[in-house]
């Protein structure tokens, strides 16, 4: 049966290739990103994120089987906190009420392998307590430190543990929907380009994130996995985040819990 699915940064990398599997399976993809697609909104702003629950609202005509909230960016400024986390967070909260009127309704979001990197405690708490303005000032802070790389590893671990707290509550477990998180690894997208072209931040790189498995995915590798959590199929995993690393954070992390 053909599902109705909004899929955030549909325009490339991992977004792209999911809304590209989704609709050669017969189901309805309506793409959003900042620049191309059905939707064009600009998820680092409020206005940005209610024109995408605008939109989405008349042309799924009230009613969602699936959002994919796959839109990122991995700057080392504060616009990272603003999309990675806020702009997830008002995709999934703006529009559950689709899917609540959606049939077998499931979500998902993006996270990453970085969010087992170390962070900056004073972003993710601010995130956390839905303090933007005092999420974006602390991640000017790290900046100024010389440490703007935690600004992205830091998005990614306060949309994974808000996953994790808020798959379970009543809106969500409560309603019947799954709500879970993929983290990958290196995904050879536009954005990670510029990197591994570069033999010393490639280099970097590997020893960050060690995918003895394959190596470094297509985005068209991490889009199945995509598709079956938010699939009908999935009835009973949720609040999970579930990397599709290589092994990454099996080598990261060991054989911790």
């Amino acid at each position: 049966m053909s599902r109705t699915y909004l899929i955030t940064g549909a325009a490339s990398g991992i977004g792209r290739a999911t809304a590209d599997l989704l609709r050669s399976q017969g189901h309805v993809g309506i793409g959003a990103d900042r620049k191309d697609g059905d939707i064009r909104a600009d998820l680092g702003t409020a206005e940005g994120r209610s024109e995408l629950v605008n939109c989405a609202r008349q042309l799924c005509d009230g009613r969602l089987d699936a959002v994919v909230a796959c839109a990122g960016v991995a700057h080392a400024d504060p616009s990272t906190i603003r999309v990675n986390h806020f702009g997830a967070v008002a995709t999934l909260e703006g529009l559950r009420p689709l899917l609540a009127s959606g049939t077998d309704p499931r979500a998902l979001v993006i996270g990453s392998i970085d969010a087992v990197h170390p962070a900056d405690s004073a972003i993710v708490d601010a995130a956390l307590a839905g303090d933007e303005e005092a999420a974006v000032a602390a991640s000017r802070l790290a900046v100024d430190r010389g440490e703007g790389h935690l600004v992205y590893s830091s998005s990614k671990a306060a949309i994974s543990r808000w996953i994790r707290r808020t798959a379970v509550t009543d809106d969500w477990a409560g309603a019947g929907i799954p709500l879970n998180a993929v983290g990958p690894g290196v995904i050879l997208t536009p954005m990670t380009r510029p990197l591994l072209d570069d033999p010393e931040m490639r280099r970097l790189v590997e020893r960050s994130v060690p995918m003895p498995l394959h190596g470094h995915a297509r985005p068209e590798r991490i889009a199945p996995l995509i598709a079956w959590l938010t699939s009908p199929e999935n009835t009973h995993v949720t609040g999970q985040v579930v990397f599709a690393d290589g092994g990454a954070d099996a080598v990261l992390r060991g054989d911790r819990f």
